[in-house]
């Protein structure tokens, strides 16, 4: 199963400000842990909401609206987010709860979100094939 550990923005990411050295060695200790079990699959941080367009739709038809950042960072922006695939719900929890958290950055919240598995997919089958052999190849390296 793959599940989206959502790491939402704060004021100091809105702002661009670096977390502190401590918290950056921990979180690369973290995906590196998260690396080594094969259960990480994505891993990216995103760029201030200033640098961001948001397009949004009328309700009733009508051209869509294209607004430059910034954006309130109460309206539930992203920071960082991680894909992961595990066994359960509960290995996903587990690893969202051992995500490193800053000190001192006041709020911080994560959200884990299971994807739906598509039933059909418009990927080419022979990349599914090389796909599916590569898994294989690492769990059989991680039974070593």
């Amino acid at each position: 199963m793959r599940f989206l550990l959502i790491i939402k923005a704060t004021e100091y990411s809105e702002a661009g400000l670096a977390d502190g050295k401590d918290y950056r060695e921990a979180m690369i200790s973290y995906k590196k842990s998260l690396a080594k079990k094969g259960a990480l699959l994505a891993d990216e941080e995103l760029q201030p909401s200033s640098t961001g367009l948001r397009i949004t739709y009328p309700k009733k038809g009508g051209k869509p609206q294209v607004l430059a950042g910034p954006f309130p960072v109460n309206q539930d922006l992203i920071m960082e987010y991680m894909l992961i695939n595990v066994s359960t719900e509960d290995e996903a929890l587990n690893w969202a709860l051992r995500m490193p958290v800053p000190k001192v950055r006041g709020k911080y919240e994560i959200e884990l979100r299971r994807l739906k598995e598509k039933l059909e997919s418009i990927q080419d089958p022979r990349i599914k094939a090389l796909e599916a052999s590569l898994q294989d190849q690492l769990n059989m390296l991680k039974n070593l």
